[in-house]
């Protein structure tokens, strides 16, 4: 039995980013899986971008659970041709609730011990981000608004909610942050603490569904090769300034570092206002 380790997503503007190491641990064995999956519909032609599932746990639970999850979004899509709006969503929401709980029950009816936690991000026609975390009753617990983001695995809470605290992450704070630098930034540190968890390696374990102004509708991907590169430098950059900013509060004091740092931010706004 195969236990996946840590995923993030988190909504960002007005989309929602999943992101995952790629080590599957148990049963003291560890192994490489990609646990992040796109669902999507390609319909005369035209990609149409519906949604991201993942999960923890049982890895056979957790792959016919999202499976589920999928063929629901993509029975939708055929019928309509578009992504649901958010009435819709949440209809959907409902029935693959029933069938998870269903599917749930019966197993432990049947002395099954396994359990499964997850995670559904989507956005709806009309660009708003919703995420819900599928609990190992099946129930559905939505979270796009309180707190705006979901863990799941191994270093949820010693690891990526206590980087999440400190760093005060909210939706609405972090609407111009950059979503691909602070999920790898969190799995990266949580990974040289806990052996389980392995840093970010795989572009594709990172996704981003978001709404599209220019276009009109939902667009989805992961990161690019460039892309990937870069985020991986700035999450080392991060790491290497938290230790220097430690370094200069016991060297200058916490008021003088404090001051000279809300002065750079200020002056860096202020040109960004004027660009």
């Amino acid at each position: 039995m195969k236990r996946v380790t840590l995923i993030l997503a988190m909504v960002v503007g007005r989309g929602v980013v999943v992101t995952a190491d790629t080590r599957a641990s148990g049963d003291h064995i560890y192994g490489e899986e990609r646990k992040v999956y796109p669902v999507y519909l390609t319909k005369e032609g035209e990609e149409i971008d519906l949604a991201v599932v993942a999960g923890s746990g049982s890895s056979s639970l957790v792959k016919r659970s999202c499976e589920l999850i999928k063929d629901r979004f993509l029975d939708f899509a055929r019928q309509y041709g578009r992504n649901p709006n958010e009435n819709e969503v949440r209809y959907l929401i409902e029935d693959i609730e029933g069938a998870l709980m269903m599917r749930y029950y019966r197993l432990r009816e049947l002395g099954v011990s396994e359990y499964a936690n997850v995670l559904l991000a989507t956005v709806t026609r009309d660009g708003k981000p919703m995420l819900y975390l599928f609990e190992p009753s099946g129930l559905a617990n939505p979270m796009h608004e309180v707190p705006g983001y979901v863990v799941l695995g191994h270093g949820e809470l010693t690891g990526a909610r206590l980087l999440l605290t400190l760093l005060g992450y909210s939706p609405e704070r972090s609407y111009h942050w950059d979503y691909s630098v602070l999920t790898a930034f969190i799995i990266d540190v949580v990974s040289m603490v806990d052996p389980t968890v392995s840093p970010l390696t795989d572009p594709m374990s990172s996704v981003y569904i978001r709404y599209d102004e220019e276009k009109g509708k939902v667009v989805m991907g992961p990161l690019t090769s460039d892309a990937f590169k870069n985020t991986k430098d700035s999450v080392q950059r991060r790491i290497e300034a938290v230790r220097l900013l430690w370094e200069a509060m016991e060297v200058a004091g916490e008021e003088t570092i404090l001051k000279s740092l809300q002065s750079l931010k200020e002056k860096a706004l202020k040109k960004e206002a004027s660009s």
